[in-house]
């Protein structure tokens, strides 16, 4: 392989810091600690991580999530690493209630039948309703899909045909409620180098259904931006959601940053369930771990606002 085109196949630290939601200080401690990550130099001097390395580390960001010690995990083969990632996830099948149909989902989606995907998915959310559909369905779905394209079971092209069939189906669904009007007017965006915006459609799905009325500005809007939005579109709420890779320190960071530019009046949710475990206690800021909590975070507000 020639240096021009090996470089072209090298991650450069950011890239590989928003893709596994490792800090590039923790990468850079692993270095030192462990001997892993061992990433190469690009042309400008600038760590570039291999692709089977990048593999590796976002296995490892799972595992420890989960619990386990990164230094137990480095030694040992990507192979290795996904076996013990399945003997954890029959373990926690052994344990949990009988299948709910969504293997059966994630099944068609392997063998390319979006068709068939498409129509199982729209019954779904004819017969439990759009909040019953992002709880029970998306939100039991979505993680599982994400663990399989970690394990090579599904490949990007598939990740993003479930993703975009689940955003259609939302979007067409919210549509369907005509606006109310009502408070809480909320504003929903993500941070910069955040770009997964199906926590948006779900958060969404389960307001609008209670008479909130919501503006979503999409995916990475700029902190000062959404602070200038807020305050000038008169909203009550600003919503944010954040994927389990999003880096926890800028994630935290950039919320203590937004909430100084809001004035008090204005609330603050951050969604996520990583970052509700692991984010800690930022004062004005409410999160929400699990979607269905957002329709009991939503009476909270009303509660204190209207009685």
């Amino acid at each position: 392989m020639s240096s021009h085109s090996r470089e072209d196949s090298l991650h450069p630290i950011a890239s590989v810091e928003r893709e596994t939601g490792l800090s590039k200080d923790t990468l850079r401690a692993w270095e030192r600690r462990y001997g892993f990550p061992r990433p190469e130099r690009a042309a400008n001097g600038d760590r570039a991580y291999p692709a089977d390395q990048l593999a590796k580390l976002r296995l490892i960001k799972r595992l420890v999530d989960q619990g386990l010690r990164p230094g137990k995990l480095v030694s040992k083969s990507i192979d290795e690493i996904r076996a013990m990632m399945e003997t954890r996830e029959l373990l926690a099948a052994a344990d949990a209630p009988v299948d709910d149909g969504n293997a059966a989902l994630i099944g068609l989606l392997r063998l390319h039948r979006s068709d068939e995907l498409k129509r199982a998915l729209r019954q779904r959310l004819l017969k439990q309703g759009l909040q019953g559909f992002v709880c029970d369905t998306v939100a039991a779905m979505t993680p599982r899909v994400g663990a399989a394209w970690l394990k090579g079971e599904i490949d990007v092209t598939e990740e993003h045909l479930y993703t975009e069939v689940i955003q259609n189906l939302l979007r067409g669904a919210i549509a369907s409620h005509p606006p109310s009007g009502q408070r809480p007017r909320v504003l929903l965006t993500t941070f910069p180098d955040e770009p997964h915006s199906l926590g948006l459609l779900m958060a969404e799905s389960m307001l609008t259904p209670e008479g909130a009325t919501c503006v979503s500005i999409g995916p990475q809007a700029p902190i000062t931006d959404i602070a200038h939005a807020a305050r000038a579109g008169v909203f009550d709420i600003v919503g944010l959601s954040f994927s389990s890779a999003y880096p926890m320190r800028r994630a935290v960071k950039g919320l203590n940053e937004l909430r100084a530019l809001l004035p008090f009046s204005i609330a603050l949710w951050a969604g996520g369930r990583t970052l509700a475990e692991h984010g800690g206690d930022i004062p004005g800021v409410q999160f929400i771990g699990e979607i269905r909590q957002t329709t009991e975070t939503l009476a909270e507000w009303r509660r204190e606002h209207f009685q």
